[in-house]
């Protein structure tokens, strides 16, 4: 398979830790619930760290590597993976830091009005009295909840943190591209 375009990989997680002694690596997920990394039978792996909220770190190609994922399970909130080729823990503790991507094509079908976080990240972000709050820079889990980061892509400026609640997202559109959010242009 030839490396994927940076723009189709999605980033799942990042790994913290070797886990145990048989190359397992821990793996700290970007979602409470990532089922797309615990299906996933393909995984790009790229030290270069995770980018800032709406501003774009250059990646090279070549830093991207594959691994085929030999098995995947949760322990204490993290996922243990174990990949292909990694076999001890000192060949695990060197991945240490990297990121853990998927190509987008790849994810499990989600049900009908639902969708992944990464799906909002480009969406156009209104209020319910119809006024543009700006365009969805990053989605972020706090622990609690999902974190929406909103501003303005070409200064690369976050204007909201709005938490990502039913009692906040009124509805996603993501055919329009929009999600429309009870939130006033004067919270901060």
């Amino acid at each position: 398979m030839s490396t994927p375009s940076l723009n189709d990989l999605i980033e799942l997680g990042a790994i913290s830790e070797a886990q145990g002694l048989r190359g397992q690596v821990k793996v700290r997920p970007h979602s409470t619930d990532p089922v797309a990394l615990l299906s996933s039978k393909t995984v790009w792996l790229s030290p270069i760290p995770r980018r800032e909220a709406g501003v774009s770190v250059p990646v090279e190609q070549a830093s991207l590597r594959q691994y085929q994922v030999m098995s995947a399970k949760m322990h204490s909130g993290n996922v243990v993976v174990a990949l292909e080729g990694v076999t001890d823990r000192d060949q695990a503790l060197a991945l240490k830091g990297a990121r853990i991507l998927m190509a987008r094509d790849v994810f499990p079908s989600v049900e009908k009005d639902a969708y992944y976080w990464v799906d909002l990240i480009g969406c156009q972000a209104v209020n319910l009295q119809g006024e543009t709050l700006g365009e969805v820079l990053d989605v972020t889990e706090n622990g609690a909840h999902g974190v929406i980061a909103i501003g303005n892509a070409t200064i690369k400026n976050i204007q909201y943190l709005v938490p990502l609640v039913k009692e906040v997202v009124q509805g996603v559109d993501l055919p329009n591209k929009t999600i429309t959010l009870d939130w006033q242009l004067d919270w901060q």
